[in-house]
């Protein structure tokens, strides 16, 4: 699952004091408390944290705000996408202390027995996390992997102009059926990613996120190519700008994006509007999580690091700087009311319930699907 979603917005004189205001231990009404743990002094002064992440998945100030917590040095790679990650550590990659994998991608990790097992007694504010974002398929213990954040992949469009057009903005139907596509003809761009587009397919159809069955998956297919010569691309990288800009007028996307595309559209003083909607049909739910590998050398800082990210403040400026989800009850009073008050963002309990997490698929499940995806690029 392709994912270049995150983008790294500037933090303010007020966000790096709040983030600051995380680095000493603090008391709260959490039995676990929120503190960070500190590693001993000699060693933090001169160690290095290796964090293999998302693109600008992590604010400026926040990681500047840990090293100064910490007193050591945080130390970044990215990828863009899970199958990325997991292909590098395929190929021998080692030395990463903490990934911040999506749910299917723990599950691979799991499987592959490449994890730490936490040790919960250094991990200093589980109780804030959101009952709901506890004990996920993936991993039902949360033996291994800690929630950090969430997205949603719906629509964004460009407001007036659907409107004018009277096209539906709450199904699937605007990016697969014809009927809508001939209004918009080269100014939609869907995801170029396997698994995203063959979900919004499938549950356009009536399937599940996760369909096996090689025989809906075909169907999917059908679906996909019937609209595929209205679409402008497959794009996971530069629809926010060309949302922004009014190239198109439709994006199949991931919500913190559409978030950011509707502040630049604003701060730019456009003709025009950005909003986004939850197909009614349902749609994926990525929660990433940080997991600590075991080829990591500083497990001491991990541990450190994740009790750092649990402080309510330090997990809220990701959501007010990219319009992420927030796992973290703790941080909701710290989250910005423009975001919180974004159904996009964070739905409701009805919302909730139409959003499935993708799966991990089986060795031949992936190669039926990867012929497909081939079929759809190539035809």
């Amino acid at each position: 699952m392709r994912r270049d979603r995150r983008r790294l917005l500037a933090g303010t004189g007020a966000a790096l004091a709040l983030t600051l205001a995380g680095c000493k231990p603090r008391t709260t009404e959490s039995a676990e408390g929120e503190a960070g743990a500190k590693a001993p002094a000699g060693k933090a002064e001169a160690g290095e944290l290796h964090l293999y992440n998302w693109n600008n998945y992590l604010a400026e100030d926040t990681a500047k705000a840990f090293e100064a917590s910490c007193r050591c040095k945080l130390v970044q790679d990215y990828y863009s996408d899970n199958e990325e990650m997991l292909a590098k550590l395929a190929a021998g990659a080692t030395g990463y202390d903490i990934l911040v994998p999506t749910g299917n991608a723990v599950e691979t990790l799991i499987a592959q027995g490449a994890l730490r097992e936490l040790d919960r007694s250094k991990i200093k504010g589980l109780a804030n996390l959101k009952p709901e974002f506890r004990g996920l398929f993936f991993d039902p213990e949360n033996r291994y992997s800690i929630p950090y954040a969430y997205s949603i992949t719906l629509i964004g469009y460009n407001k007036e102009k659907i409107e004018e057009l009277r096209l539906p903005t709450d199904t699937w139907a605007l990016i697969f059926e014809p009927e809508h596509l001939a209004k918009i003809e080269g100014r939609i761009t869907v995801l170029d990613s396997q698994r995203e587009l063959f979900a919004a397919a499938l549950m356009y159809l009536g399937h599940s996120a996760n369909e096996t069955d090689e025989g809906k998956l075909k169907q999917a297919r059908e679906l996909i190519l019937r609209a595929k010569p209205y679409w402008a691309a497959f794009n996971a990288s530069s629809y926010i700008k060309e949302l922004t800009i009014g190239n198109i007028w439709v994006a199949h996307g991931y919500s913190n994006d559409m978030f950011q595309a509707a502040a630049d559209a604003r701060n730019a003083g456009r003709p025009f509007s950005i909003a986004s909607s939850t197909p009614k049909e349902g749609a994926v739910l990525a929660v990433d999580n940080f997991v600590l590998h075991k080829t990591g050398p500083r497990p001491d800082l991990a541990y450190e690091f994740v009790n750092f990210m649990l402080v309510g403040e330090n997990s809220a400026q990701l959501s007010n700087m990219i319009g992420s989800g927030n796992v973290n009850g703790a941080a909701m009073p710290f989250i910005d009311e423009v975001v919180k008050s974004n159904r996009a963002v964070f739905p409701d309990a009805e919302g909730m319930k139409r959003l499935q997490m993708l799966k991990d698929y089986g060795r031949r499940e992936r190669r039926v699907l990867n012929r497909l995806w081939t079929e759809v690029k190539v035809r």
